[in-house]
């Protein structure tokens, strides 16, 4: 039993890192405002009219619906993402401002556990339980 506990926890564990999907997006979408950390720093944010956040000072004061909203609808001079991106897409974005936030900053406690918590949030549990299924239909006998 342990070692199918084991199993399922490095499973669902590997997808909740950073990944090639998540820098594929963000060096096409965001890189060139907010630089390869994050730090508003890309090569168009100095024609830019405006300071772009450092997402080290700013995300962390966000929570993770407020970060997806504002790359789904956009923010100031940052364009909307919702009608170019599907939202696992947006989700994707949205985790990778998280973890370059991380970077180069000391981490509260309780941050050290968010990856757990994305995992658990992120499986389809109704599926995994098989809370999907239709009901059965239950035939009534006419006599």
């Amino acid at each position: 039993m342990r070692s199918v506990v084991l199993v399922s926890l490095v499973f669902v564990m590997a997808g909740c890192g950073r990944n090639q999907r998540m820098d594929a997006l963000y060096v096409q979408r965001c890189m060139s405002c907010h630089g390869t950390l994050g730090r508003g720093d890309g090569p168009v944010a100095a024609s830019m009219p405006v300071g772009l956040p450092d997402f080290r000072e700013t995300v962390q004061r966000k929570s993770p619906g407020q970060i997806r909203r504002i790359i789904s609808e956009g923010r100031g001079m940052m364009p909307a993402f919702d009608p170019a991106l599907r939202p696992s897409e947006i989700s994707d974005m949205a985790q990778m401002v998280w973890f370059l936030s991380r970077e180069g900053r000391d981490v509260s406690w309780w941050e050290k556990y968010d990856t757990l918590v994305v995992a658990h949030c992120s499986v389809p549990w109704d599926v995994v339980l098989g809370y999907d299924e239709a009901p059965e239909e239950k035939t009534v006998e006419k006599k």
